[in-house]
């Protein structure tokens, strides 16, 4: 018989013994510094001669606690990421960490005790917009199911998440994304040999990538004979594509790639994968503010690739597909497929 959902645990021990079924249930949860892991908090209720013993030792125990579940959400999400971020790409954990930053009036609740309103409270308060209160709805959902996984809250803790309310979501003082004009990437190709990294920017103004997906590329995804590259991890489904390489960005491809032994085209100097923050904090940052753009985000490079493709009149088919936006149609999702030289031909009108 499977117990139910935060109920508790009945296991028998092992080798001889009077008294070998165990009756606990989960409390909270410890972080080991040294191994960089959370391990569950039991509450040993007692040892029983039978199973029916320890099981209805366990019945009395929910009925009058003799001690409440502790386990706080900080505890709760540093045990489910240490095993999730496992899992997923780089670009996903530093969603799931910018999520959590939000939750910093429920860290140090009791899972138990988080309401509804608390929830809420956290995604009117936050003034982000709707794809980032969307992530954090997931982080609050996954958070919620390890609890219950883990016997922390009953299952009805878990349902209240999907009552979370994110329509009126909006970021009042949100940075306007703007595209960089024809001066400003002229000023780009002026001064790209003063640092190899504005070669970055060159590079994503003409592929159309998200920063995550350039800088999580790796060299065997890229075809510099065809001109192409596969990005096979992404912040959508829709993401993972076939991005062509422009004739005018081309060489930069090639100086990275045979730059060293770094698996990831893009690296550091000294030749390790180079993260988010540092690229952002040590080279994106200090170069607009050289070239006087500071701002600019990396995101709006994105948004200066579709700007140029519009302007060179690319169908808006072909646009999303080499940036990666989902078709709105059946026909542009599922029949139309373009080819590698018509992604080609595309990107070169620009």
């Amino acid at each position: 018989m499977k117990l139910p959902n935060g109920f508790g645990s009945v296991y028998k021990l092992k080798g001889t013994r009077r008294k070998p079924w165990c009756a606990r249930k989960t409390t909270g949860f410890t972080w080991n510094e040294e191994k960089q892991k959370s391990y569950p908090i039991y509450q040993y209720i007692g040892y029983y001669e039978s199973r029916k013993e320890a099981l209805e030792a366990l019945v009395e125990f929910n009925k009058d606690p003799y001690e409440p579940n502790t386990a706080t959400f900080e505890e709760v999400y540093i045990n489910w990421s240490t095993e999730h971020f496992k899992k997923v790409c780089e670009a996903n954990v530093r969603g799931y960490k910018t999520s959590y930053k939000l939750c910093d009036s429920i860290k140090n609740m009791k899972m138990q005790d988080i309401k509804l309103n608390h929830l809420q409270k956290i995604v009117d308060d936050s003034g982000k917009n709707t794809p980032t209160l969307r992530k954090l709805k997931g982080l609050f959902g996954m958070v919620f199911d390890y609890a219950v996984k883990y016997e922390i809250v009953a299952a009805d803790k878990r349902n209240m998440v999907r009552y979370v309310d994110i329509s009126e979501a909006g970021n009042p003082n949100g940075f306007t994304r703007s595209p960089f004009n024809r001066g400003k990437i002229k000023t780009l190709w002026k001064y790209k040999d003063s640092n190899e990294y504005l070669s970055v920017v060159l590079m994503l103004i003409y592929t159309g990538l998200r920063i995550g997906e350039l800088l999580d590329l790796k060299k065997e995804n890229v075809n510099l004979e065809e001109k192409w590259f596969d990005v096979v991890a992404s912040k959508t489904q829709s993401g993972i594509r076939k991005v062509p390489i422009a004739d005018k960005v081309l060489p930069f491809f090639k100086e990275w790639y045979a730059k060293n032994d770094c698996e990831y085209l893009i690296s550091s100097p000294e030749g390790n994968h180079l993260l988010y923050k540092n690229y952002y904090d040590s080279y994106w940052t200090p170069l607009m503010k050289q070239l006087d753009m500071a701002q600019h985000k990396p995101h709006d490079t994105r948004h200066t690739c579709v700007s140029l493709l519009t302007s060179a009149g690319v169908d808006d088919r072909v646009i999303k597909r080499i940036i990666g936006h989902k078709g709105q149609t059946i026909t542009e999702t599922v029949y139309t497929h373009f080819e590698i030289d018509e992604l080609l031909n595309a990107i070169n009108k620009i």
